[in-house]
């Protein structure tokens, strides 16, 4: 941490090296924020309605509980340095609260098709990187909230504090702490003369931090996501592998299946466009879990093995199945006790073959809870930090460079992976915003070049709600993945002679009949 400019006694925050690649991805087709979609019953708030002026004083009144809600980039002149965040001094709520509507009938089509609008714009730079959004027309009254917040700012795990303050436990509230002196004035925001002393001052801390960063990442470079698309990284996996069985560490045919996998091409796996296609649905958490205890896998498992069926199922309709399996990233918080609170970034990802090239639904189910089973022994091996770690060797200046160029060529060739599959445990008890029931929270995620599809899903209730995210150049119709993700659930239940859950679709039916 540097101290702030002189009179202020508060901290300037600087980024880390990963959380500035979420801004260096960054360009007219691919954003870098992420969010979720509620789904409230204002029946339950004071009046009986939601409005704009009750989120307003919602979050106005928890401020000083969100910290990353006020702060906004100050970048160092000539990228010489990683950005700061610094408190912004002439922070405006309205803003960043906006209000907007479905046309009638009100139903999932339009709400996706205004959620995908909405993502497809980036945030503004100059403001503290987050919106949220109170939406009308849903049908029986119902409005939904959607929030963006910069990924660099949040992952998965410090999104979900987000909303636990956003979020109540019961319709009239809870107690909130007291706001402490002096918060909400702001910091003065450095000139830029200021910034580029700074920035000149940090140069010489750039190479340390990378050596520092060698002893844990030389060793595990091949498990950086999208290491394994360059042709020499794959053997070079398999050996080092091969070493760390002789070193004691686990290792295995499973292992060297996981660190030599190469991705097959698909119709979503190039260039992405600047548009974004999205759908969204629930499944029975008790109906998953019910699969799982019966074999004695992992809620993990099945479902990712109900993401393979569902993308095995859109590649089938258009004859375009690989013959090897697809590959995904699956990312994983590696947030400790201590880092509650901290926000931005502490992830890593799995990169792992999922069963798509398995036709029968039960082998399905075990061989991704095998593939899982060995990601995850390799996994343990890794460093925690090896993302962070990997992304210090990039010089500041040449960041945002290197990683648009990186991910433009990759997506050009044969691609490091194939989609994103990722699975946020959320709460089990009903929550409440300003008083209004939260009956869905759909998640709604990222794609980038060479990566058009991201199946991410959130647990609340009774229920797993599932936010599908495409390139709409590629995939113009995102609803059939959640077709098919209902039947593969449908599919393993009756295999393993259980009873198939109550049709609760309202989807729109185009994948079902594209199978027709």
């Amino acid at each position: 941490m540097f101290r702030a400019p002189a009179g202020d006694d508060r901290e300037v925050r600087q980024l880390t090296s990963l959380d500035a690649q979420f801004l260096a991805v960054e360009n007219g087709r691919t954003y870098g924020h992420v969010g979720s979609l509620c789904v409230c019953d204002p029946a339950t708030a004071p009046g009986g309605e939601l409005t704009v002026e009750d989120l307003s004083r919602m979050v106005s009144e928890r401020l000083h509980l969100l910290p990353p809600f006020r702060w906004k980039l100050v970048n160092v002149p000539l990228g010489i340095d990683l950005p700061y965040w610094v408190e912004d001094p002439d922070f405006d709520l309205d803003f960043h609260i906006r209000e907007s509507a479905i046309p009638p009938p009100g139903d999932d089509q339009r709400l996706a098709d205004t959620v995908a609008r909405i993502f497809a714009r980036p945030l503004d730079r100059s403001r503290p990187l987050w919106e949220l959004y109170l939406i009308h027309g849903l049908p029986d009254g119902r409005v939904a909230l959607l929030t963006k917040v910069h990924h660099a700012v949040v992952d998965g795990v410090s999104g979900n504090e987000i909303l636990t303050v956003l979020l109540d436990p019961s319709a009239a509230g809870k107690e909130l702490p007291p706001k402490p002196a002096g918060s909400g004035r702001g910091e003065r925001v450095p000139s830029d003369l200021e910034m580029l002393a700074r920035g000149a001052a940090g140069i010489p801390l750039q190479p340390w931090r990378a050596l520092k960063a060698l002893p844990t990442t030389l060793p595990a470079l091949t498990e950086v996501p999208g290491a394994n698309a360059f042709p020499v990284v794959p053997a070079l996996s398999k050996g080092l592998s091969r070493l760390r069985g002789l070193a004691g560490a686990p290792t295995g045919a499973g292992i060297l299946e996981i660190t030599s996998a190469r991705a097959p091409k698909t119709a979503f796996n190039g260039r992405i466009s600047p548009h974004r296609g999205f759908a969204f649905g629930s499944l029975s958490l008790d109906a998953v879990k019910a699969i799982k205890n019966e074999l004695g896998i992992t809620l993990n498992d099945v479902v990712v093995t109900l993401c393979a069926s569902a993308v095995r199922a859109w590649l089938l309709d258009r004859d375009e199945l690989p013959r090897t399996p697809l590959i995904a990233m699956i990312p994983v918080s590696v947030r400790g006790p201590d880092d509650a609170q901290t926000y931005g970034n502490r992830i890593s990802a799995m990169i792992v073959p999922i069963p798509t090239d398995v036709a029968e639904p039960r082998a399905r189910l075990l061989r991704a809870h095998e593939l899982l089973r060995s990601a995850k022994a390799n996994h343990a091996a890794l460093p925690a930090s090896l993302l962070t770690d990997a992304t210090s060797f990039i010089p500041p200046a040449v960041a945002a460079l290197a990683a648009r160029t990186t991910i433009d060529l990759l997506s050009r060739t044969r691609p490091p992976l194939n989609l994103v599959i990722s699975n946020v445990p959320g709460p089990r008890d009903p929550l409440y915003c300003a008083g209004a029931e939260l009956e869905k929270m759909y998640p709604v995620s990222v794609v980038v070049d060479g990566v058009g599809l991201n199946m991410t899903v959130m647990s609340y209730r009774d229920h797993l709600d599932f936010g599908i995210v495409t390139d709409a150049g590629q995939i113009p119709d995102a609803w059939p993945f959640m077709v098919h993700l209902e039947e593969a659930l449908e599919e393993l239940q009756s295999v393993l002679g259980r009873p198939a859950p109550a049709k609760r679709r309202s989807a729109p039916r185009s994948g079902r009949a594209a199978r027709a």
